[in-house]
């Protein structure tokens, strides 16, 4: 095993979705998808943004794109015409998120 950033083994995108965020993650093969299907939950990413995310996170699985998609809840403070904060549209949650550190097996990281 070996503690990576998700950067090394997935890519993401991110957006605002009225008062939440939206961020994907897709995975670099599809091994390190099932990894992240199986490792990378809602409870996980909930507890991560724990300080902008004030409600649910709800994750959707894309397994035909390798990619896991989170809505994450009252996350941008009311929306981009409703909020003060700087990233209105949540541009920055999905490269934030690929901060995570994860312990991935050795093996899926030779081909990522």
């Amino acid at each position: 095993m070996a503690r990576v950033q998700l950067f090394s083994i997935a890519i993401a995108r991110s957006g605002d979705k009225g008062a939440g965020s939206n961020v994907g993650i897709m995975a670099k093969t599809p091994e390190l998808y099932e990894f992240l299907a199986a490792n990378l939950t809602a409870d996980v990413v909930k507890d991560y943004f724990k300080e902008i995310c004030l409600g649910e996170v709800t994750r959707y699985e894309l397994p035909n794109l390798q990619s896991l998609n989170f809505i994450l809840e009252d996350s941008l403070g009311g929306g981009g015409t409703e909020t003060l904060i700087t990233d209105a549209q949540g541009k920055v949650h999905g490269p934030g998120l690929l901060h995570l550190e994860m312990d991935v097996p050795d093996a899926l990281l030779s081909a990522a």
